[in-house]
């Protein structure tokens, strides 16, 4: 009896391994060398800090750190000059890792100037697939309380919102992804990240600033540039 028992347990014990070990599909978006680098554009009043813990979760998951690139710009300017740092940031990206093209994944305000690049600046032939984590694209009423260049064009109904949006909310050649919450905070409505043509996500309660370090939200958007 005590050996049946113990070679029960043993082969419970097995089994439990083997189902810890098992991959899973969220394993199963790890790097290959097929995956796109990747440029991480941060929203209003913010930094490159954003996106650390994001940066630091694609590299446990085999992203070479060579191949993940966020940075700085002034929050205050113009998303038009911005695109243009966009543009000249993937294209240091592509010339270091001699990729062909570049995923992009942005937090708030950072998705208006890279749509902008894909839209006014040529960039959609350089990428892949574009992510807007809580984005104000079409505007957010947040913005009326801040009065810089930025956000005059992040005001509903602002002369730069309208031309972004204007024709196809999604043209050229890349697949736009966004991820919505109904706990923003910021995004009023919170509606307004949702694109015509993208694939769009209602994620869980999620705070504004947290949509860039949430885990769920990190596995689907890995998942999402790395299918």
């Amino acid at each position: 009896m005590r050996t049946y028992i113990s070679r029960w347990l043993f082969a419970v014990g097995v089994a439990v391994a083997a189902v810890a070990v098992a991959p899973t599909p969220a394993q199963a978006a790890a790097y290959t060398a097929s995956s796109n680098p990747i440029l991480f554009v941060h929203g209003w009043n913010s930094s490159a800090s954003t996106w650390n813990t994001m940066i630091s979760r694609f590299q446990a998951d085999g992203w070479p750190s060579s191949r993940l690139r966020a940075f700085s710009y002034n929050t205050s300017q113009s998303n038009a000059t911005t695109a243009q740092q966009v543009g000249q940031e993937v294209d240091k990206l592509l010339a270091s890792t001699g990729a062909t093209k570049v995923d992009i994944v942005t937090h708030s305000m950072g998705g208006l100037s890279s749509r902008y690049y894909l839209k006014n600046l040529d960039g959609g032939g350089k990428v892949d697939r574009w992510v807007s984590l809580g984005g104000p694209n079409h505007g957010t009423s947040s913005a009326n309380a801040c009065y810089s260049t930025a956000c005059l064009e992040m005001r509903i109904g602002s002369t730069f919102l309208a031309n972004l949006n204007s024709a196809d909310e999604t043209p050229g050649v890349p697949t736009y992804g966004t991820w919505r919450s109904n706990c923003d905070g910021v995004i009023n409505p919170v509606d307004s990240t949702v694109l015509s043509g993208a694939s769009n996500t209602l994620a869980g309660c999620v705070a504004h600033t947290s949509l860039p370090i949430d885990a769920t939200i990190y596995g689907q958007v890995r998942n999402f540039v790395n299918p």
